[in-house]
Order: structure tokens, then sequence, then C-alpha cells
């Protein structure tokens, strides 16, 4: 197999992107009245706000760039209950009927959307699959052994197995049976299509800058506000925080490739124990980006996870390593596309989905995916619709956000947030031993950014390929840390709560709601 390695991916793009219109939703124009406001236009709200729309509410989905093109649109699009080694720590943490409760909402997160793809007539590539959790180390025999006995006490289709179709040895797996994969995108477009008209709305280009939890409840967007009865917060990190998010999830980086290989196309999803863990499916195609049109398959490798912006190889090392590992295992003929996807992880592994603090009983969310977005998210969409229009869910009950967990993760918590604030001193140490003088900016190179100081002021410096220097204010306006360059898809990353920047300074992601300030040279 070869050990070539490609110094840049034709396509610096997801696959799912690359293969679907963009969409043209216009912004909210005006102040409006509706049942529901949903925030986010990702797999979360939309499932809450299709699902509340067959019950009779009236819904506006409220996003802030384009719908599915943020965290849905960088998935790996797996549809399982298989999220790593997790059922045996649920088991002993949470117990056993609560462990119950997440399996099954993430299998009938599977199910919904099956349902809605065939009542719906919605080609998106589902299709049902087995899901592994492989390890190729001796030592974690035995934890795979134990996460197979613990979702089997929870009804889970899993077997402990030895051998599987990889194309190398494993030491043990677990094997979950009737799980899926699909195409975002191609399913959540026309969900989107099915909300938009009859009382209901969604607004593209519309940023929620905050929400007033009364009765009614306010949403205050750059383009006006929403008043409803009842607002779900889908946004990825929540756009209202009183209840301490920032500190009880971490944000969390991962890599992917679509590469074609002369293999016959590998059945089954994977993900490894190892450290940082890999990912793998194939993803059968009809149509390939710029126009062309043809049929075949692309396989999906991933992993080099890591918290954003932390000390580490470079992202564009981080890439490199991912094509090795592909150019490892299979016979890699060339890497189609490749994209990055950040995800936040809850201290107790468990997402958040329900209301969202004690004082606001008529806001909700969902988040904390943990990197299992396409169940976790369709699974919270069901469960807040239900809260909204029934009162209750079957399976809240663990999800809850004002849940108490201090013996699942209280370790967790401190550990993470040492790092934060280790990350918060040590940034503004380095930031005070650099000095940005006249014309220092000169000595970078087109491509090569740095954090300098100007007078007291920390300042982001990239030059561009055309020799132009842009210089931002380096200071996250979410909570004050320090920026971090991303040198493969050049955009100024925070490593305490995972806010993403364009390198002239643009939000890309929150939580912050607000820029990178432009710096004069």
């Amino acid at each position: 197999m070869s050990d070539q390695i490609s110094p840049e991916s034709p396509h610096e793009e997801s696959l799912w992107l690359a293969t679907t219109p963009t969409t043209e939703y216009g912004p909210l124009e005006d102040g409006l009245d509706v049942d529901v406001a949903v925030l986010g236009g990702g797999i979360t709200g939309l499932t809450a706000a299709i699902n509340l729309t067959e019950a009779g509410r009236t819904v506006a989905v409220l996003e802030a760039d384009r719908i599915v093109e943020s965290t849905t649109g960088h998935t790996t699009a797996k549809l399982t209950a298989q999220h790593g080694l997790i059922y045996d720590r649920l088991v002993s943490r949470f117990g056993e009927e609560r462990a119950r409760q997440y399996a099954r909402a993430n299998e009938a997160a599977i199910d919904e959307v099956r349902r809605r793809a065939e009542n719906g007539a919605i080609d998106c590539d589902f299709h049902r699959t087995q899901a592994y959790v492989y390890t190729d180390s001796s030592a974690d025999r035995a934890k795979i052994r134990d996460e197979a006995a613990a979702a089997r006490r929870v009804d889970l289709p899993a077997s402990y197995v030895e051998d599987t179709p990889l194309p190398f040895d494993v030491d043990g797996a677990i094997r979950f049976d009737d799980q899926a994969e699909f195409h975002p995108r191609k399913y959540l477009l026309r969900i989107a299509e099915e909300i938009h008209g009859d009382g209901s709305y969604i607004f593209e280009e519309t940023r929620a800058l905050d929400v007033d939890p009364g009765s009614p409840c306010h949403v205050e967007t750059d383009r006006g506000d929403v008043i409803a009865d009842d607002v779900v917060v889908a946004t990825h990190f929540p756009v209202l925080d009183r209840a301490g998010y920032f500190a009880r999830m971490h944000p969390h980086r991962a890599y992917l490739l679509a590469a074609r290989v002369a293999e016959t196309p590998l059945e089954g999803m994977y993900y490894s124990t190892g450290s940082p863990p890999a990912t793998m499916r194939t993803y059968s195609h009809t149509t390939a980006a710029g126009g062309d049109s043809g049929t075949g398959e692309l396989l999906l490798v991933g992993g080099q996870g890591h918290k954003p912006g932390f000390d580490g190889p470079p992202t564009s090392e981080r890439y490199r390593r991912c094509e090795a590992f592909a150019r490892e295992h299979f016979t890699v003929e060339s890497v189609e596309y490749r994209w990055s996807t950040m995800d936040y992880s809850p201290v107790d592994r468990v997402p958040f989905v329900g209301q969202i603090d004690p004082l606001a009983d008529h806001v909700y969310v969902g988040t904390g995916f943990g990197g299992w977005g396409m169940t976790g998210g369709t699974a919270a969409g069901m469960i807040l619709s239900d809260l909204i229009t029934e009162g209750s869910s079957p399976w809240a009950d663990v999800f809850d956000p004002q849940r108490l967990t201090p013996g699942a993760s209280a370790k967790d918590f401190l550990v993470e947030n040492a790092k934060v604030g280790g990350s918060f001193v040590g940034d503004r140490i380095k930031s005070l031993l650099a000095t940005l003088e006249s014309g220092c900016g000169d000595g970078l190179q087109p491509g090569d950014a740095n954090v300098v100081r100007r007078g007291t002021q920390p300042v982001g410096l990239y030059r561009d390929e055309g020799g132009a220097t842009h210089a931002v204010s380096a200071t996250c306006p979410h909570m004050g840390c320090l920026v971090r360059w991303n040198d493969a898809e050049r955009t100024w990353d925070c490593p305490c709560h995972g806010s993403r920047f364009s390198y002239d300074g643009d939000v890309l992601s929150g939580p912050a709601l607000e820029g990178l300030l432009y710096r004069e040279l």
C-alpha cells in the first residue's frame, strides 16, 4: 500500500455540503409572533421543528448562517446507539433504568429517520448496517467484553466478536446490529421544505443574540425580535447560558477524509478505543463535486481528536496523520474531500436535553452530543417537541439538564476546567513576552500567523497568500481567552470553549456571539 501523502485535498469541504445544493431561505425582516422559536437549523432544531409543526404548532427556525451547514454538515453521518464505551459507564454511574432510557432514545432516533425517509420518499442514502467498536490492544479486551454485556442488559443488539470486516486484525470488538448510515443534508433539506410554509418559517442569516424567558418569551436577533410561547435552543452551544454550560461541557475537534480506495467497499461503521480514536465508514454516492455525475464509493476515515487550540501538532499535520492511517490499511487512489468537525462533550458524557435552567419554564435546550449528534440530535428534537406539546417524554430523565451527577462527572469537571484555567493564564504570560514593534508583521511569510502584543493588547496576525497582513484582537469576546491559529483551515480557534473566527475576525461558531475586533497595524 502506498505511503504517499497528499499535500492537499482536492476539495477542502465536507462531502455532505459538496454533494447538495446551497439553501436560499431569506432572513427575518420584521418582528414575528409564533408558537415556538427554534434557534439553530441543524438536526436537533429541524427535528424538533418538524415534530412541532405536525403537532399543530407554528414555528420559526432562526439560523445564523445557512441551515445544515455547521456541525450537522460536518459529521461522519452515523446513525447508531453505539457511542464508544459508554453503556458500562452509564449502568454503573446512572443506574440501569437511566442507561436503558439513553439506549431507547437513540434506537428510536434511528427509526425516526428511517420512518421519515420511507414515508416521505426522501432519497437520503439510508442504509442499515452494523456498528463496531474495536480495539487493537489486548489490554482493552476486558473493557470491550464488559461494554457488550452492559449494552445487552439495556436491550441493545450487542455482541462481543473477535472478527470484523476490517482489512486488519483486531483484539476484540462490540458489534451492534441494525444500525444505519445516511446523507444528513439530503434528509434534512427535505425536512426543511416541509417545515417552511402554512404559518411556519425558516430564516437564514438571522443570528439569535439573547432570550428573555418570560411569558411569552422574547428572542432578540440581529434582524428583529421574535415572540414565542416556547423557545428551543439548538445552537450547538446554548445562546442563553445562565446555567454554566461553558463549565459543564468541553469542546473537541476531529478530522475526516473521504477517499477513493481500490478495495471492495467496507461494510459497517467503525470506531476504535485508541487514543486518539479512529473512525471509518463507506459512503455510496451518485453525484460528485463540481457538477460531474457518477457512482461509486468513498471511504470516510477520520480521527486525531483533540481539544481545539491546545498545544500539539498543527491542523495540517492532523490531516496528514489521518491520511497516513488510511494508506496504511487501504490502497488509497485519491483523497477527494477533507473537513473537520467540532463537538461539545458534557463532563458526564450524557447530552443536555430539556428545560435550559430552573428559572426558564418555557426555554428548552439540546446540546452536548459528544460526537454522536445524528442520533443524539434526532432524539433531542423528539424529546423537546414532546416536552412542549405533551409535557413529558419517556426518555427525558437521563438527559435532564438540571441533573446532579457528582459521582459521574466531578473528576472530569475538575480536569477540564483546570485545562481552561491553565490556558487562560499561560497564554497571557506568552503574550506579555511577545512584542509587536512597528513593521514586525513583515516577518510573517504568506500563510503564516502568530499572536503577539501591541502595548497591552494581544493581536492575531495573519499574512494571506497575496501578501496582505490581517490583524485582529486575539482575545475571544466570549470569556477573554486567547485564540490560536488553525493553519489548515485558516481560522482563529479559542482553546477554552471552542469559538471559531475567520482570519479577519468574523465569528464562525459560538459560544462567542461577536467577532474579533479589527486592529490597525
